[in-house]
């Protein structure tokens, strides 16, 4: 059966024009959502703790700010954007006591409903909406007219009307100008855990962390190891994204292109993919999850080593001093404010 995708011409702003959305947290997604559906023309309010330091910035943005519990009273859609690990407390503590009948509760990752770790009222309606970018991203392609692609996915639908409010919500973003997957929780959550692991960045992190210290141990510069490794990993990735991996192979040099065929599978080969079936065993099973939930509710510690650990590994050292030197990385006034200090 083929995938079931949802453009502009698949719904309208109809089912929110008298709606009020809240948007609880303000960080990346949240803040790329909620002025994206506020220059919709949609009534926004954002949802943040006491003391939030995003507080100040959403109200700069012209943006209405309430704690999350006077947010969520007054809202019709709630979507929920603080972290996973803070979404059950958050939940349990502000959301779940203003959740009336005929309310709609969303998300933009699926861990939270999909393992139990928060679970709505029957009568009101789940759905998510999860834009496939970064939020700065979601922000800039909608400024651009663009928008970036999303999945739906409804888990619960007592009114009738969940879809038609998620696909609202998607065009309020701009997601349907790019498309919109159907999916569900399930789906949507294991996939997305899987490809983070197994390839976008736990795969690829350790890939090229590998790869440098192969070349650092066998006595070239940590310079030319990073150049190798690391740095040219965007040009290759931007050739991947606009074309697929055989629009990379045509683009670069017919030696490159031998490699990839020559190492590529003995590098990734089928013992790798035997792990990768591990993984995703356990997230499937939901072992992930409750290590996960585990780690959280215990202080993070092994969560907080691992981080310092990686943080101060050589290769970011040697990243951190070569960036420095690289401007030309950054854009607009970044990119000449770290000129001027490199010169001074």
């Amino acid at each position: 059966m083929p995938a079931v995708i949802y453009y502009e011409n698949d719904a309208t702003l109809g089912p929110l024009q008298d709606k009020t959305i809240a948007i609880i947290g303000y960080g990346a997604q949240g803040h790329a959502h909620a002025l994206n559906l506020r220059d919709s023309g949609l009534s926004v309010i954002v949802g943040l703790h006491e003391g939030s330091k995003s507080r100040a910035k959403a109200e700069a943005e012209g943006l209405r700010v309430e704690s999350v519990a006077d947010a969520a009273q007054t809202a019709d859609v709630i979507m929920l954007l603080v972290p996973d690990h803070k979404q059950k407390s958050v939940y349990e503590e502000s959301i779940k006591p203003h959740l009336t009948a005929g309310k709609t509760l969303m998300f933009a990752h699926g861990f939270c409903i999909h393992f139990g770790q928060i679970e709505p009222p029957a009568d009101v309606n789940v759905s998510m909406i999860a834009p496939k970018a970064p939020g700065q991203r979601v922000r800039e392609l909608f400024q651009e007219g663009v928008g970036v692609p999303a999945l739906i996915a409804i888990h619960q639908d007592p009114s009738g009307n969940a879809k038609e409010v998620g696909l609202a919500y998607a065009r309020g973003i701009g997601s349907l100008s790019a498309g919109v997957l159907a999916t569900t929780f399930k789906e949507e959550t294991e996939t997305d855990l899987f490809g983070e692991q197994a390839v976008l960045c736990g795969g690829v992190a350790a890939l090229i962390t590998a790869g440098y210290e192969t070349l650092v141990e066998a006595g070239y510069e940590p310079e030319s190891a990073y150049f190798e490794c690391l740095h040219e990993m965007k040009l290759i990735v931007d050739l991947i994204y606009e074309g697929g991996l055989t629009h990379m192979r045509e683009v670069v040099s017919d030696t490159a292109e031998w490699g990839d065929y020559y190492a590529g599978r003995q590098v990734i080969n089928d013992d790798t993919k035997v792990v990768m079936k591990q993984i995703l065993g356990k997230i499937q099973d939901g072992t992930f999850a409750k290590e996960w939930i585990a780690e959280n509710e215990s202080g993070r510690t092994n969560f907080l080593a691992r981080r310092e650990a990686e943080t101060t590994h050589e290769i970011e050292q040697v990243g951190t001093q070569l960036r420095g030197m690289m401007p030309w990385l950054k854009s607009g006034k970044a990119a000449r404010d770290q000129a001027a200090a490199n010169r001074n």
